[in-house]
């Protein structure tokens, strides 16, 4: 968490947090959904204009991705400054890229975080054909762009063995909300 967002929580410890606001999609984009957004409709629906603004602003983008995390129950969330601002989930509450060289694999979260391929502890994967890699630091989805090199790495044993599994199943199986403001 960045100094300036310690220092304005101490500053303004009573600051009421808020929901809907904040969406995080199943490529590991951020949205800011408005009042107009969020009265179309759920985040992870496919109606149009639900998602809200994607945020271009690299710097407000890498913002929300230092400032990403999780509560105890599961409720991920942004720490804007003194107030928490819970994100609905697409998807999960982590996007993994990968890269497959036929003899190792490097990983990333999109939040940038480099992450250690010999953490991974389960791959599963959901009725539609999405790619779940679990690792300590919860669950994530890997982005479809890539998808060549993931099914070599599970190919080459660089992954564990796929188990099948409903997506509804995985929110309380690995103890995340999708849509706080749902919830």
């Amino acid at each position: 968490m960045d100094d300036i967002v310690k220092q304005a929580m101490a500053k303004w410890p009573h600051v009421p947090a808020c929901s809907g606001w904040l969406g995080l999609d199943e490529r590991g984009r951020w949205y800011l959904r408005d009042e107009q957004a969020q009265a179309s409709g759920a985040f992870d629906s496919a109606i149009p204009g639900a998602k809200g603004a994607e945020v271009r602003n690299e710097k407000l983008a890498d913002f929300i991705a230092r400032n990403y995390l999780a509560e105890p129950d599961g409720r991920w969330f942004f720490q804007n400054g003194p107030q928490r601002v819970y994100v609905e989930l697409e998807n999960a509450p982590w996007i993994w890229r990968l890269r497959w060289d036929g003899e190792g694999l490097q990983m990333h979260s999109h939040t940038g975080a480099e992450l250690d391929a010999g953490a991974i502890t389960e791959a599963l994967m959901d009725e539609t054909g999405r790619l779940y890699l679990a690792m300590p630091s919860g669950l994530g989805l890997v982005h479809t762009q890539d998808m060549i090199d993931a099914a070599a790495a599970l190919e080459a044993g660089a992954l564990p063995a796929c188990e099948e599994v409903r997506a509804e199943a995985l929110p309380q199986r690995y103890g995340f909300v999708r849509s706080p403001a749902r919830a």
